[in-house]
Parts: C-alpha cells; structure tokens; sequence
C-alpha cells in the first residue's frame, strides 16, 4: 500500500493550485454575489489539460486517470467550489455519459474532445421535477422519426445548462419498460426545440450556472443516441460513480480551503492577550477536524484509484461521496464559528464555503442515498 503521490501526480497538484490561486482566487467574492461563472478561466484549465485529464489522448484527453482529475479538483475546490462543479460535470457526468454508454468510435470523436479541451462546456440531464432521487422517474420521450429522435420533455437543476454547448439527454425511447426504457442522446443545444429554462437562484455555488433544460418537439440525428435502446439507465449510474468521486474531491477541497483560512485566522486574532490558537479546547476541535479531513482525503483517493485500478469502485465512490461532503459541512460550520463575527463576513471566504459544502450533500446522490448503496451491498 502507497500512500505517496507520484511526481506527476504532485505536479498537477501544484499546476492546479496555482491555477486556482492566480485565475480563480481574484474575483470569486464578486462572482458568489453576482452569480458570474469565469468562462475565460475555464477555457484555461482546459487548455492546461485539465478538463480532459482521465480519458485517452486520441478522444482530446490526457491519457491519466481519476486519481489526477480528482487532485485537481480537490485544489480547485479549496478556492472556488463553483468552478469545481462546474468543472466535475463536464469531465466526469457529461464526459462519462459518453465513454460509458457503449457509443461508438466515430460517436466519441464526435462528442469527446470539443468538450475535453475545455473549448465548450457539457453538461447531464437526468433530473426531472419529478425524478430526483428516483432517476427510474424520468418521463422525458424520444420518438424515433426517420432518421431523428424527436425528444420532448423537461430537465431540472442542469449544471452548467445555460453555458453547455453539449447536454448528455436521458429519455425513454420505450416508455412502458419505465427506467428499462432509457436511452442517452447528446443534444446540441443549438438544435431546434431545445431552450434554457429558469436559471436558479441558489444558496451556493452561486457562480456555477444551474438551470432547466426546455425540450419541445427537439429534434436530434439518430447518430446522436449513444448506446442502444433500455442502456441509458446503466450509463447513468455509471456516470454518477464517477460524479461521486469528483464531488468527494469537491467536498474535501472545500474542507481543507475553510480549514487553512481557519488556522491562518486562529494564529493571528488575540483575545485575553494571546492568540486564540492557544485556546485548548480550539486546538483539540482542529484536531478533530484535521483527523476527519485525513481520512475522508483517503477514503476519496482509494475509490479514485480502484476506478483506476479496474477495481469496482461503486461502494468506494459512495463511501467517499459521504464521507468527505459529511466533512466539508462540518468543518466549515465550525470555521466560521472559531472565526467568530468575523468568519460570517464575506470577506472571509468561509462563510461562503460553508453555504457551498451543503449541497455537496445532496447532489449526485444525497447521502441517504449514499447510505442506501453502502447498507444494500451489505445485506446482498
């Protein structure tokens, strides 16, 4: 067992926090408040290999795998959060839509590196208002018309859905099998009968766009169904194993960036004519916290590296998706309480962290979800 990076590991570590702190960490206060997602920015992670890090080279990737896409997501995260979601879906949820739906050579080439490279963003429609936790709920249609999919229906809470140039669409092309029935289609989103709906107004990752997905009497090339007929559901919730990783790396990113803004803070503020990190019972919290945030950053790179390995990684990817969101709320509820006034100021950074780690806990599978997949595996 290894528990150390390897140099290329540990430079794309450091590619990515600088990255972050040199593009992303200017302006983010104002981005949280304007609800402005940095399109420059990411066209730069992508063009520094980012994006694309886990797939092969010839479909526009890095030929790496999901240890690396979550080190740079996890460093990302520390200081944008926003852009980490946005960034996970288009890499591991919009990208695995297409990798893992038994699509074609010529489909991947098709749908792959435009959006690897970072040069426009993708993103996931599965949820529906009606279809949250119960993905098996979609009632998104695609009727088959010659040589099209005529595809009608609505998306909800779709990430990055007013930027995408691609969204990865789950629709029932038999609806009477139910979530048997499903199929995936990569829809343009210039295409005819396709529009954004609301853009949502969110507690958190308030630059990250998230908005619905509008699909009336939308017209698509049969090429763009990728996999066949009734596979949709099971390239979903493959997708949504690796979402889980990417999320876990947002989660623990989150965590770590609250908590080094927190001990910065303690060794700094006096009060009773010595720092505050001379508080015993401050010391033993961070202690606490700093053991949680260990073992979630090693409970996130296993499943990593037993996706990478060709080992299952569904209960992994689950275990951390808990795990290290479960940390992300906690220490960044207890970062701005040792920051006192100061830590629910803006400012601060912290207060802002902790509005963004609560929805690491719900989406791509709340964590009763996440208990549900853990505890059923147990009893099998």
């Amino acid at each position: 067992m290894n528990f150390e990076l390897t140099e290329q590991q540990i430079a794309i570590q450091e590619t990515a926090r600088k990255f972050a702190e040199e593009e992303l960490l200017p302006g983010v206060i104002e981005r949280d408040e304007s609800s402005e997602f940095p399109v420059e920015q990411f066209k730069k992670a992508g063009e520094l290999g980012f994006i694309g890090l886990p797939y092969p080279k010839e479909y526009g990737g890095q030929g790496l795998g999901y240890m690396e896409y979550a080190l740079a997501v996890e460093e990302i995260s520390k200081i944008d959060a926003s852009f980490g979601i946005s960034y996970s879906v288009t890499t591991s949820l919009y990208g695995g839509s297409v990798w893992y739906s038994d699509a074609t050579d010529e489909q991947k080439k098709a749908f792959l590196p435009e959006v690897l490279s970072g040069k426009v963003f993708g993103s996931f429609g599965l949820t529906e208002p009606n279809a949250g936790s119960d993905a098996g709920g979609c009632i998104t249609t695609a009727v088959k018309d010659g040589d099209e999919y005529v595809l009608n229906g609505l998306k909800c809470f779709n990430t990055n859905g007013p930027l995408a140039k691609y969204t990865a669409v789950y629709a029932l092309t038999e609806p009477e099998k139910k979530s048997k029935g499903l199929a995936c289609f990569i829809v343009d989103r210039d295409a005819p009968g396709v529009r954004t709906g609301k853009i949502e107004n969110k507690m958190g990752i308030r630059a990250a766009q998230v908005s619905e997905v509008i699909l009336e009497d939308c017209r698509v090339p049969a090429f763009n169904k990728v996999g066949n007929d009734g596979n949709g559901f099971k390239t979903a919730m493959k997708a949504l194993d690796c979402g889980r990783i990417g999320v876990a790396a947002q989660g623990l990113g989150i965590a770590e960036g609250a908590f080094e803004r927190a001990v910065e803070y303690m060794k700094e503020r006096e009060q009773f004519g010595k720092p505050i990190a001379k508080n015993q019972f401050l010391q033993f919290k961070m202690a606490e916290l700093a053991i949680k945030i260990e073992a979630a950053k090693y409970m996130l790179y296993k499943a990593a590296t037993d996706h990478d390995t060709g080992k299952s990684y569904g209960q992994s990817a689950a275990k951390a998706k808990y795990m290290c969101t479960n940390v992300a709320m906690e220490v960044t509820e207890w970062a701005v309480q040792f920051m006192g006034g100061n830590g629910y100021m803006r400012e601060y950074h912290v207060e802002r962290m902790m509005r963004d780690a609560k929805i690491t806990q719900i989406y791509e599978g709340t964590n009763e979800i996440q208990q549900l997949i853990i505890g059923g595996a147990l009893f099998r």
